[in-house]
């Protein structure tokens, strides 16, 4: 049998992913204390690029943000965002109306489809001790058919998402069908919306000194692998260490290996829509006149407006995980 290990390759920033996806962004910033306010003491910005803050200084970041981490209004167009938060919190508002904070396991899946306005900002909501924050942001590419549907705002809770405990790990089935436990529905107009497309997003925590085994695809899709966290692993004699990605063969079992600590592992999957990709920042479409005419858009209609009083909106301290959908409809954990 021939190896199941296409690729490997080093994970930088972002992480590079095959069709359907356009690519994977992971932070993990180890934020201290807040200040009361959200935000780190003042003294802690200084020497920082306020505004483009991308160095991890102190272990962490600003991104965009000024006072608190994360990233003020920006548009997107023409597919989603799959935000996966397994520490910490985000604080989501966008031009629909809808709101939201989530963490600690929770997941938000947002269609962009013909234009949509967010933030994303991460509140240091504890100022007796640090705010440590991980976090995938994932985008997932829209078909052209799709690619004008009407924006759509969906929240994962953790409680509902289906976690499989194996005798050497952990699986936390975001999306797609493993070994038949099947994710919570995704977003309607998504293409992991047709099973037939076997789209999958996994979190894989598997135990030190011990085997884990991917299951084989049933269709011909594109898989990768991305081992973020842990000791050396060993896959077919090959040995890889953390912060690479590994393309696979999803037409065969992959067993993994591994080393002295607990790994761990995000796997995205799918059927390649195997469409022209044009990009341009926040906007992805499929020829660049789509391109210029989304900027043109967004321009003369800011995909809605901004109802929010801040560009870096964040909800009060005290609140807790909850959604607010674009008909009002709220929901409070």
């Amino acid at each position: 049998m021939s190896s199941s290990v296409i690729q490997t390759f080093p994970l930088g920033f972002p992480w590079q992913t095959q069709d359907p996806f356009l690519f994977c962004v992971y932070h993990l910033d180890h934020y201290p204390k807040g200040n009361g306010e959200m935000g780190p003491n003042p003294k802690l910005l200084e020497g920082r690029n306020i505004g483009n803050d991308f160095i991890i200084k102190d272990g962490w970041r600003m991104y965009h943000g000024s006072t608190i981490p994360g990233f003020p209004y920006h548009p997107h167009r023409g597919f989603e965002t799959i935000t996966i938060v397994n520490k910490g919190y985000c604080d989501h508002s966008d031009s629909l109306g809808a709101a939201g904070r989530f963490g600690n396991g929770d997941v938000q899946w947002m269609t962009a489809g013909r234009g949509v306005q967010h933030s994303e900002m991460f509140p240091l909501l504890n100022d007796n001790e640090d705010n440590p924050l991980e976090l995938f942001q994932i985008w997932l590419n829209l078909p052209k058919i799709d690619k004008f549907v009407d924006p759509h705002f969906k929240m994962l809770w953790h409680e509902d998402i289906p976690v499989i405990k194996e005798e050497n790990a952990i699986v936390k089935v975001i999306a797609g069908n493993y070994k038949g436990t099947i994710a919570n529905d995704p977003a309607p107009n998504s293409w992991a919306a047709n099973t037939s497309n076997e789209v999958a997003v996994w979190n894989i925590h598997v135990n030190a000194e011990t085997e884990f085994t991917l299951p084989k695809a049933t269709t011909e899709i594109s898989r990768t692998l991305y081992f973020y966290e842990g000791d050396t692993i060993e896959i077919e004699e090959k040995k890889i260490i953390p912060n690479f990605g590994i393309v696979l063969d999803a037409s065969q079992e992959t067993t993994i290996k591994i080393g002295t600590k607990q790994a761990h592992f995000l796997l995205l999957q799918g059927k390649p829509i195997a469409e022209p990709v044009a990009k341009y920042g926040p906007f992805v479409m499929n020829t660049d006149s789509e391109i210029q005419q989304a900027m043109e858009e967004y321009r003369t209609t800011q995909f809605g407006g901004w109802p929010w009083p801040y560009p870096d909106n964040v909800h009060e301290k005290e609140k807790g995980r909850f959604a607010k959908y674009p008909d009002g409809n709220l929901i409070e954990k």
